[in-house]
């Protein structure tokens, strides 16, 4: 049997869940109570829960689905969060104990970095040595090419689009920012968000689009930008009154998206006079699956 970790970053389960999980995002180093009331107040605001959880599940459900409708019996999911559970070491006692012989691991992200998908793969080698795990690996780093992906990201971009009802707009591709550092390594990530947001740029033939960075921690080190906030309040001095966010680091809704652009990015452009919209995410789209069963497909033996 083939295993295929789906891993994701995990969310609270609810607000008394916030003081582990904001522990478990510092390494163990629980968070000031301002820090603490900040996200206590950010999770209140789009409702006092996260929804990525249930999304993340339902995604597995629907890869899993995909995967046996040509391989019957042949494939199973497991779920690995980073910050909650089940986490990414339980997933991979999951495999060990069905008896996997070989697996593919593939990261909610499709954008490579040492910090992001990196982590995620390193905490899967750790669990592996430490359960001795003798399956076959494959662990994807990135997925930003994938011409589903393209074709489906400039479905929802051309969708959108539509609500400017032909004006001219400014489309606006973002993804999580990390800490500067990761620039001395020589680390693809900030490439690899050009390359999807010009892939679809192309397919669409798009001739007015930008990137921007979304979510920094809040942390002393300096953040990759341009901030979102800072690209919105830059193009509108442009004479950019109308502008699209395609989150194309993201394929659930959850804090970041649900807070930090319908929220806080739209109360920003509101404040402008700017029409704002964001292209819609995955969730539990059957796109989604579509997109990442031809990834696994194309790593297996």
């Amino acid at each position: 049997m083939i295993g295929v970790l789906l891993m994701a970053y995990g969310a609270a389960a609810d607000l008394d869940d916030l003081p582990r999980y904001y522990t478990h995002i510092r390494h163990g180093h629980p968070p000031s109570a301002e820090q603490l009331q900040n996200l206590t107040d950010r999770y209140r605001a789009i409702g006092s829960h996260s929804p990525l959880l249930e999304i993340t599940r339902a995604q597995a459900d629907a890869l899993s689905m995909r995967l046996n409708r040509t391989h019957s019996g042949a494939y199973k999911v497991y779920l690995g969060l980073k910050h909650a559970a089940p986490f990414i070491a339980d997933g991979v006692e999951a495999m060990v104990r069905d008896g996997v012989t070989e697996a593919v691991g593939i990261v909610l992200a499709p954008h490579y970095s040492r910090l992001s998908v990196g982590d995620y793969l390193k905490e899967v080698e750790t669990a592996r040595e430490e359960l001795h795990a003798d399956f076959v690996w494959h662990g994807v780093k990135n997925w930003h090419r994938e011409p589903l992906l393209i074709e489906a990201l400039s479905r929802r971009v051309k969708t959108a689009l539509a609500r400017f009802q032909g004006m001219p707009s400014m489309v606006i591709f973002t993804a999580h920012s990390l800490p500067q550092t990761i620039l001395h390594d020589g680390d693809p990530y900030p490439q690899q968000l050009r390359e999807t947001g010009e892939a679809v740029a192309e397919y669409l033939a798009l001739s007015q689009y930008t990137f921007a960075w979304q979510s920094a921690g809040r942390t002393p080190e300096p953040w990759m930008g341009p901030d979102i906030l800072d690209k919105i309040t830059g193009l509108a001095n442009e004479g950019w009154m109308r502008q699209l966010v395609c989150p194309v680091g993201f394929v659930s809704d959850h804090l970041e998206i649900l807070y930090d652009l319908d929220i806080e990015a739209t109360r920003h452009a509101e404040a402008m006079g700017i029409h704002l919209e964001r292209t819609a995410l995955f969730n539990d789209d059957p796109e989604l699956a579509d997109i990442l069963a031809e990834v696994v497909l194309g790593v297996v033996s």
